[in-house]
């Protein structure tokens, strides 16, 4: 499973307004949800299985049921990955939303990055 896949699931789950999206484990899309968890986009996850793992996905809403990401952008795709230097870091959306990179310390935000003045793999852009 890719983190395309895993990003459109989370997507199609927030515009059927589920509750809970489960996809296929992978210890590189259990880090990203570990950043959407921080930055709060989701409420959280859960890993469940011994052989096959499964990750439950929670989908965090307002009261009024709103999602908490309006849409995301990928970039990256498994036919071209899309590399950035620090220095071609934009804001998404004039700091409303995210970019979300893959670089050597880990998976970082566009905020992050340009903190610790590292360039990476852009993944995709959340808002």
């Amino acid at each position: 499973m890719g983190i395309s896949d895993l990003m459109i699931r989370i997507k199609n789950g927030y515009m059927a307004r589920r509750s809970t999206v489960d996809a296929p484990y992978s210890s590189f899309g259990a880090a990203v949800l570990d950043k959407l968890k921080t930055i709060g986009f989701l409420e959280g996850y859960e890993i469940t299985g011994e052989t096959i793992k499964t990750i439950t996905i929670k989908l965090s809403y307002d009261e009024d049921m709103n999602p908490a990401f309006t849409d995301l952008e990928l970039v990256s795709k498994p036919g071209q990955r899309i590399y950035v230097a620090v220095d071609d870091l934009k804001p998404v959306l004039s700091g409303f939303g995210y970019s979300i990179l893959s670089t050597p310390k880990g998976i970082m935000t566009n905020v992050e990055a340009r903190r610790a003045r590292t360039g990476g793999e852009l993944l995709f852009k959340i808002w």
